[in-house]
C-alpha cells in the first residue's frame, strides 16, 4: 500500500468518525428534547435511546480526532425531571 493511500485511507476513516458523532450528538440532543417534553406534559418517558447513542458517542470518542471531546454523560430519568423542574420555574 502506497503512503498516499495509507494517508487517504486515514483521512477517510477520521472524516467518517467526526460526522458520525456529529450525527449521534444531534440524536441525542432530539432524544434529550423528547424526554424533556414527554416529562413537561406529564408523560412517561425513557432515557434508554439518549444513553444508547450516548454510549456510541463515547466509544468513538476513544477511536482518535474527537478525543478531545468530552465524555458525555449518561442520562437518568431523575436528571431530566430536576431540568424540566429547574427550567419551570
Amino acid at each position: 500500500m502506497s503512503v498516499h493511500h495509507a494517508i487517504s485511507n486515514h483521512s477517510e476513516n477520521q472524516h467518517y468518525i467526526v460526522k458520525r458523532f456529529t450525527e449521534l450528538d444531534q440524536q441525542r440532543e432530539a432524544y434529550i428534547e423528547e424526554a424533556v417534553q414527554k416529562c413537561k406534559k406529564g408523560e412517561p418517558f425513557s432515557t434508554d435511546k439518549i444513553n444508547a447513542v450516548t454510549k456510541e458517542m463515547n466509544e468513538l470518542g476513544k477511536k482518535g480526532i474527537v478525543t478531545s471531546l468530552p465524555v458525555r454523560k449518561q442520562v437518568t430519568v431523575e436528571m431530566v425531571k430536576e431540568y424540566v423542574d429547574k427550567t419551570s420555574k
